[in-house]
Order: C-alpha cells, then structure tokens, then sequence
C-alpha cells in the first residue's frame, strides 16, 4: 500500500504531502484538484513503469495536456515535476523527478548524491577531504562517492503499489457494450475489457472470484443472479440477468439493464479480482447511484478492500458517500480539498466528530451540506 505520498509542482499542487488509509475519499468544490492529485498518482505509475508517452498517459488516467499545464504555473514554480511514495508511514519518500525534453518526458531517479546533505557534518566531510587531500580528482570523487553512501539515502525511489496504479473513470458506454479494446489489462480506466475479464474468472480453477462478485451485487433490490451464456457467437459479449420480480423464464443482458448495475459490477469486479491493481482510484465514484446506494456501497468497500488487500483513492461530490465512512476506523480517510490564497491545492484530513455530552452526532453528509467540513463553493 502506499502510506505516504509526496506531489511537487504537478498541474495545481505546488506542494502537497499526504499519509493515506486504505480507503481514502477526497471531497472538495469543482477546480480543487481532487483529480489531480489521482492523476499524478498515474503520472508516477508511468514513470515508474518508463513509459512516458502521452498515449501510455492516457491509458493509466493522465488527461492529455500541453506539457506546460502539467507543470504548476505559480511563481517561483520549477521545471521539474517530483513525485514520491513511501509504503510505511515513516519512511522517506524519494521523489521521482520527471522534466520535458523536446521529444517527451523524461524520469530521473533522485541519486543518493544529489540529496541535501543536512544528515551530513560539514566537519566530517571536511576532516575526509584533508586525509585524502593528495587524491586525484577522480580518486577524491569516488572517496567523497563512496563514504556520502554510508550516510544518506541510497536506491530508487519507493514504487509500492505504484508501478500498476491506474485511475478509473468508468463509462455508461464502455460497459454497456463491453467494449474490449484496452492496452492494460485486465481492465481499461473506463470499464474496456470487463466482459473478457469476468469470462476469464468464471472459466478459472478456483471459479469462486466470479461468484463473490455475483454474491455483492445482492445489494440491489431486483438483482437475481447473472450468468455468462454458454452459447455465444465468437466475439460476443453478452451477460444473462434475472431480475426476482419477473418470471423465471425472462432474462436481459448487460444492454437492458440500468446504469447503477453496471457500475456496481465493475466496482465490485476491481475490488475482489486478484488480477487486478493493488492500489487504484475512482474518479466520481458516485456516478449514476442513488444516494443510499453511495453509503452502502461505500460500507461494502471498505470491507471488501480489507479482505480482498486492496487500496482504494475515490472522490465525490454526493455528500451521501461520506455516510458509508467509519472514521473512527484509522484505515478509513476523508479528506477536504481546497485552494489556498495563492491558488495552490491543499488537503486537510477530517478525523471522526466527537458530539458534546447529550448530542447527538451529526452525519457527515449533513456536516458536509451544512459548510463544517468545508470543501464547498464560496462565491455564491
């Protein structure tokens, strides 16, 4: 998982440092950079996969943009985007340094001789320097190399769970059709290739992955059961669903059903798939759910990403998402995001209320409506 998280002059954050849960829920007004702090994320993943080309960006979530609105635009902003994780809520993030070339990005590692020497005594380093004051200049690089080794950092930078990381912004279109192209599989950012998925996990060994998947989506009232027909016509993609209102013999497919189907299907699918991202985020998770529907999905996730050792990032706008957080669980996280004066996303993490004696606890969603948590638009 990744525990800590580090973002440097990437799109509107200048500066952000971030410790994570397993569930993680970012709220905040439209422009805040809830999305941007998902897609530097898969910026990372990239750069930590070498593979920085804009169509390879846009396959993990990274919307296409002219390589100076990637970079923040703020005063005193750099040339050099820095991206870093730490799988521990203690260790040192290492950021990875990505900066535009003429012909695309470029990563750079940070080597251990190009971090600040603040760990080191000047004295020391001096006392070294004078012992070995007859050294060749080459000598004397590899002499200051080697004992600089024994004192600071070395290695590349942390990649737990960041080398796969993908955002997700799954489409209405996307799954209703099962459209299959995707160049990352299992799954595509916006539901390509479920279908094929759900086939190969129905067809494994161990079949119980399809049917965990199935048992989730009892969460709907109607829900029934689906199946994937025996009898498809090469290159079909089509499921069988039962609704328990209609009769036995009435069946429809993936194209008939509702939009809030196919979204549970694909979340459900992310979660409890062994194949699929150890760590991955939803933009808009929200989308096409009814409000009680975001709470108990919300619930749902949280245990199913505890059993299943998945780390969830997710933003919302429906205040009805925050109802289905435990905060008094620290592995469950809500998080505001705003700008400041200066234009720059900052995050602030909101712990579990703690209600005076004799009142009683105000629901997040309420909280969130009510303007106590922040995260809403002020200029109207």
């Amino acid at each position: 998982m990744i525990r800590r998280l580090s973002i440097q002059n990437f799109k509107s954050i200048a500066d952000l440092q971030l410790s994570l849960g397993r569930i993680n829920v970012f709220i905040g007004e439209n422009g805040a950079g809830k999305s941007n702090i998902l897609e530097a994320l898969a910026f990372g993943a990239a750069a930590a996969k070498g593979q920085l080309s804009h169509e390879f960006l846009a396959t993990r979530g990274v919307r296409s943009v002219d390589p100076a609105f990637m970079r923040s635009a703020f005063d005193g902003s750099g040339e050099e985007i820095r991206i870093g994780v730490s799988g521990t809520e203690e260790g040192e993030v290492q950021p990875m340094r990505l900066r535009w070339a003429e012909d695309g990005w470029r990563g750079q590692t940070l080597p251990s001789d190009e971090v600040q020497l603040d760990h080191v005594e000047n004295k020391d380093l001096i006392a070294l320097l004078e012992e070995n004051r007859q050294a060749g200049i080459k000598q004397l690089r590899a002499i200051v190399k080697e004992w600089l080794g024994t004192r600071l950092p070395r290695g590349a930078p942390q990649t737990s769970g960041l080398s796969t990381f993908l955002a997700f912004s799954p489409e209405y279109s996307a799954l209703r059709i099962f459209q299959d192209e995707t160049q990352i599989l299992p799954l595509g950012i916006r539901g390509e290739g479920l279908f094929s998925h759900l086939q190969a996990l129905s067809r494994a060994a161990d079949p119980s992955t399809f049917q965990k998947i199935a048992d989730e989506l009892d969460i709907l009232d109607w829900f029934e059961g689906f199946t994937l027909p025996s009898d498809l016509a090469p290159g079909e993609r089509r499921l069988r669903l039962r609704d328990r209102y209609l009769t036995e013999q009435t069946v429809f497919d993936q194209r008939s059903a509702n939009e809030g189907f196919l979204f549970l299907l694909f979340y459900f699918t992310l979660v409890i798939s062994p194949q699929t991202p150890p760590v991955f985020a939803v933009d808009n998770v929200d989308a096409s759910l009814n409000p009680k529907l975001c709470t108990a999905l919300i619930r749902r996730l949280a245990q199913l990403s505890a059993t299943h050792n998945k780390q969830l990032l997710l933003t919302t706008h429906n205040p009805a998402v925050l109802d289905g957080l435990n905060l008094d669980d620290d592995e469950q996280r809500l998080f505001v995001v705003s700008r400041s004066r200066d234009g720059h996303t900052q995050v602030r993490r909101v712990h579990a209320p703690r209600p005076l004696p004799g009142d009683s606890p105000v629901p997040l969603s309420e909280a969130f409506l009510k303007g106590y948590l922040g995260g809403l638009p002020r200029n109207f």
